[in-house]
């Protein structure tokens, strides 16, 4: 399945940006994180901070795919919006937390690898998101109607 929007933007050295809001944190950030052919270290780390573990006090370096990923998914909605991140990074403690608490929580979950994050666009319902992003075949998507967010990943393409 070809992506003509993001073929595009990475053939042309498009600058790539993303804005995002962490909801319990308050943290942010809004700029670019790859131009020139290359990611911007120092938006990485601020990006790294931004989707911590907020419970655990504690960042991990997060694959920059996973920012692809957000960046392709709302280049393709034509979302200016910025991402509300529900979850991001997870210690393995609080992973293991929230798989006792709910059996939809994976034990080997990709948001411990830095790999993945829960998020909402506002004005974009959460069924549009993840049938954009599931259609592209980019990552893993999950849909959590009830709970109003879609999971995004830089893994390997599947759904639920």
């Amino acid at each position: 399945m070809t992506i003509p929007a993001r073929a595009q933007a990475i053939a042309a050295g498009t600058p790539r940006s993303l804005r995002i809001h962490r909801v319990q944190t308050g943290a942010s950030f809004a700029g670019v994180y790859w131009r020139d052919g290359r990611y911007d270290r120092d938006a990485l780390r601020q990006l790294d901070v931004v989707f911590g573990d907020p419970s655990m006090n504690e960042t991990t370096p997060m694959d920059p795919r996973l920012f692809d990923v957000l960046f392709t998914v709302a280049n393709e909605l034509d979302a200016d919006e910025s991402y509300e991140v529900i979850s991001g990074y997870r210690a393995p403690e609080t992973n293991a937390a929230r798989a006792r608490q709910s059996r939809r929580v994976s034990r080997v979950s990709l948001h411990m690898s830095g790999m993945a994050a829960d998020v909402r666009l506002p004005g974009q319902q959460s069924m549009g998101i993840a049938r954009k992003a599931a259609d592209m075949q980019i990552g893993g998507v999950g849909l959590y109607r009830r709970d109003g967010f879609v999971h995004l990943d830089c893994g390997p393409a599947r759904r639920w």
